[in-house]
């Protein structure tokens, strides 16, 4: 039985922080302006730069000054994410209205298996029902890639923005999608495309080039390799699953103990090596928490549960470590305890995490905090 060709779109965003600003203050809509940073101080990082300034060559990722050099007069508006979470959750239950299947790729950008909807409607018309829905009723302009796999579908969403709608069928990849730039590859990274520019890899058609694999190979690995091609060629996932990113409420880890133990320097012990596989999860699955808890059991089942909320979103051990052990001073009373265990809470994605710098926020921040965000 011939298996069914899925549909998948990817419904990017456009400029999402640009437009929710421009939704709260209108009169940005005739204004050259970026998110992020402080502009009486030229202080900071850019978030994302509208439209307009992109045409004066200003990016985001760009500091504050080197945008203010390319365009004096830039207007610099300061995030706002609770205003981003507000338009995000419109986004998400917008597409829900027409598919259950709705994966979430960022705050901004999301993948939906139309199959069984396209059934009704067609695939285009679909896109354009979706975007004239969200820009009509939430002022809410976004790029739709139509395509078999959710590879060529965030490709596809690409090619055209803003408010592009484009249909990329494996049967266009060799003139759609091969002749673009390597670097425009989702999925090759930054450090990646300017190694692979040098040994002659300038598109992407030329990664599946057989002449070429043995130079390539010296970038990266074989199954790396094979796996962009898979990619390329639409031999990729075509499974939306809401579930695959969901992200947890909190991150805890406890035991309970073989017999009763009173011993401070040994109920620490265990407790931190429940903090280290609970800190590992958090970092390989690429999130940040906010608040650090214990619990603690003793031999009478009285529970103590204790936590700890810092001012900022940190995955870093050494702060995490330090709090848990302030909490477990403060709370172990030297009663017999049976069971032990850590918690972090107030969860989020290290990605959708987005810190602009000025004189008043960095004071705030620890160095190792700083350069955690610095890394975005």
């Amino acid at each position: 039985m011939k298996k069914e060709v899925k549909i998948i779109f990817h419904i990017d965003l456009n400029a999402f922080y640009a437009s929710c600003a421009m939704i709260k203050e209108p009169y940005l809509k005739d204004k050259i302006f970026v998110v992020g940073g402080s502009g009486a101080m030229k202080r900071g990082v850019i978030s994302t730069a509208s439209y307009a300034a992109r045409k004066k060559g200003i990016r985001s990722a760009m500091s504050v000054r080197e945008a203010m050099d390319l365009y004096p007069k830039v207007v610099v508006v300061p995030t706002d994410f609770k205003l981003y979470r507000k338009y995000s959750n419109l986004f998400f239950e917008t597409l829900k209205k027409y598919s259950s299947l709705v994966l979430m790729g960022s705050i901004d950008e999301a993948y939906a298996d139309m199959t069984e909807t396209a059934k009704r409607v067609h695939p285009v018309k679909l896109a354009e029902l979706i975007q004239k829905e969200l820009l009509d009723k939430h002022q809410l302009p976004c790029s739709i890639g139509i395509a078999p796999t959710l590879f060529l579908a965030k490709m596809a969403s690409d090619l055209m923005k803003p408010l592009g709608i484009t249909v990329l069928r494996k049967k266009d990849i060799v003139t759609k999608l091969f002749p673009l730039p390597i670097k425009d590859m989702y999925g090759v990274g930054k450090k990646t495309y300017p190694r692979l520019e040098q040994i002659g890899v300038k598109t992407i058609g030329d990664l599946a080039r057989k002449n070429l694999e043995e130079n390539i190979l010296t970038v990266m690995s074989k199954q790396n390799h094979q796996a962009l091609i898979d990619h390329i060629m639409g031999r990729s996932s075509d499974v939306v699953d809401p579930k695959l990113h969901a992200i947890p409420k909190s991150i805890s880890n406890e035991t309970t103990l073989n017999y009763d133990i009173d011993e401070d320097s040994i109920l620490l012990s265990i407790l931190t090596e429940l903090l280290k596989e609970t800190h590992q999860r958090l970092v390989k699955e690429e999130l940040v928490a906010k608040t650090i808890g214990i619990r603690l059991k003793d031999s009478n089942f009285k529970t103590i549960t204790r936590s700890i909320t810092i001012p900022y979103y940190t995955d870093n051990y050494d702060e995490v470590y330090e709090i848990v052990e302030q909490l477990f001073y403060e709370n172990y009373n030297q009663e017999p305890t049976r069971l032990i265990g850590v918690s972090l809470a107030q969860i989020m994605l290290k990605k959708d995490l987005k810190e602009d710098y000025n004189l008043f926020t960095y004071q705030e921040l620890t160095k190792r905090e700083e350069k955690m965000y610095q890394k975005k």
